[in-house]
């Protein structure tokens, strides 16, 4: 068997789970305006191990949120990761964060485009296709009006926390808002990080920093 511990603390959400073959098995989050993650994180692991009936010692891998999100958030999680796979010895494994919460979403067309609440209008964002392949890079951009999706004619189907501050201003029939659908999950680690961990896609623990993203351009790749 395969048991990974998945954290995600890269926003609002301190979520954390525990997965057996790519399949969650215990679950424990919570979402609050208050960053409470340095409390909660260490408390959440204990509680998934014992419900998943998991001791430290049998878990194959660590699976941390890289980011971009939180600075204070994307620390806490990887210096805790970094430390259990080090007292462990076992490898660690790196998700984007707006990977995550793409895998949240399933649609028939058109892009999912998860959003994660920067600051003011900005917003972390990037565009998947409908199969949840990147087509873009991550980027963090200034929402004033819809001229970084103008070459998208297709449906845009907007998640995440970013993406309800930008309703006034995107307006156009094509982008499609989902509500219920605000921030990042262990959850949708489980599948993501067994299917790194079966083809040895780990970064060097002693290295390894979160992601904190710079402005550059929307580009799609060709």
């Amino acid at each position: 068997m395969i048991y990974i511990l998945n954290i995600e603390t890269a926003t609002k959400n301190c979520s954390v789970s525990l997965s057996e073959n790519g399949k969650t098995i215990a679950l424990k989050q919570l979402a609050e305006d208050q960053f409470g993650h340095a409390e909660k994180l260490h408390l959440f692991i204990k509680d998934v191990l014992n419900e998943g009936k998991i001791a430290l010692k049998d878990l194959s891998a660590i699976c941390v949120s890289k980011g971009p999100g939180s600075y204070t958030g994307l620390r806490i999680g990887v210096s805790t990761a970094k430390g259990l796979c080090y007292a462990l010895e076992i490898p660690l494994i790196a998700i984007d964060t707006l990977a995550i919460l793409a895998e949240k979403l399933s649609v028939n067309d058109g892009f999912i485009v998860p959003m994660i609440d920067a600051r003011r209008m900005e917003v972390f964002a990037q565009i998947f296709s409908k199969d949840h392949k990147a087509v873009s890079e991550v980027v963090s951009m200034v929402i004033e009006d819809e001229t970084g999706f103008s070459e998208y004619n297709q449906n845009i189907h907007l998640i995440g926390d970013g993406a309800l501050k930008c309703i006034p201003v995107l307006k156009s029939d094509k982008f499609i808002y989902y509500d219920d659908i605000v921030y990042p999950s262990a959850n949708e680690m489980a599948f993501l990080g067994h299917q790194k961990f079966i083809t040895n896609d780990f970064v060097d623990v002693a290295y390894f920093e979160p992601f904190y993203l710079k402005d550059f351009m929307l580009t799609t790749k060709k």
